[in-house]
């Protein structure tokens, strides 16, 4: 740069500009025209989440051209959740676009929805799946990837991880065999006292479904309860770890949330 003159601002992203590579760079919004894989890390496999046509994200980062992966650092702007993604993933499959506009939730209106958002989760569960950590499209998601789209599905956004999505919630009481406040649509959390890392969702009378893994779960989407006398493996161990229930009253405004 020349003594005495002034850096020159980016030249912004025009709306509607298909992704290209001299287009990514730090503070463009896109929307997603084709689903993308979002990583927990610059480098590795390591899947996060996922996003799916419609959805927004703002690059945070802009790649580095010498790193041996160049990712892009971004935040989807409908849930505020942050991960990195494929530089190459975006091009054919995004458009420059505004910042979107949250829609208000309130909870009669959500309640209005809830029949529509388990419909989602039960045909979810019709289809061969197993389950997969970060998965959100489907056919293969973890907990909170399926909670999340089943809201999503009906333009209710709610946070990314079962930990996030439990502070989101209002408290519902709901022990093992106390389940009478609980409604469908309602998230059962599980986890340890310190922490949630399981959600379900609340069908009725203490029933939820749920995709959880290998190692104590069914690989995959599978109806549960919180019946003391049910003897299921799986139902006992989720039945142990339980920590409670939340209601959904309002819809995330896509603003990040502490870790």
């Amino acid at each position: 740069m020349a003594p005495g003159s002034q850096p020159t601002a980016p030249t912004p992203v025009p709306i509607g500009a298909p992704a290209a590579p001299e287009w990514l760079v730090a503070g463009s919004i896109w929307q997603l025209l084709g689903p993308i894989n979002l990583y927990s890390r610059q480098r590795g496999e390591g899947l996060a989440s996922q996003a799916w046509a419609g959805r927004h994200l703002k690059v945070l980062e802009a790649a580095q051209p010498l790193a041996p992966q160049p990712r892009l650092r971004i935040r989807l702007l409908d849930d505020g959740y942050p991960g990195w993604i494929e530089p190459n993933d975006l091009l054919g499959r995004a458009e420059a676009a505004p910042h979107p506009r949250p829609r208000p939730w309130n909870r009669p209106a959500i309640h209005q929805r809830l029949d529509a958002v388990i419909a989602f989760g039960l045909r979810a569960l019709e289809q061969p799946n197993s389950y997969l950590w970060g998965g959100s499209l489907g056919p293969d998601f973890d907990c909170s990837g399926l909670v999340q789209s089943a809201y999503a599905s009906q333009g209710i956004w709610l946070p990314r991880d079962a930990y996030l999505q439990e502070r989101f919630c209002q408290p519902v009481a709901a022990r093992s065999g106390i389940t009478h406040l609980l409604e469908p649509g309602d998230l059962i959390f599980f986890g340890s006292p310190q922490r949630c890392t399981h959600v379900g969702l609340h069908l009725h009378n203490g029933s939820y479904l749920h995709s959880s893994g290998t190692a104590t779960g069914h690989n995959g989407l599978a109806i549960d309860n919180l019946c003391p006398t049910n003897g299921s493996a799986v139902a006992s161990h989720y039945r142990q770890s339980l920590r409670g229930a939340g209601r959904v009253m309002h819809g995330h405004d896509g603003s990040p949330l502490p870790a």
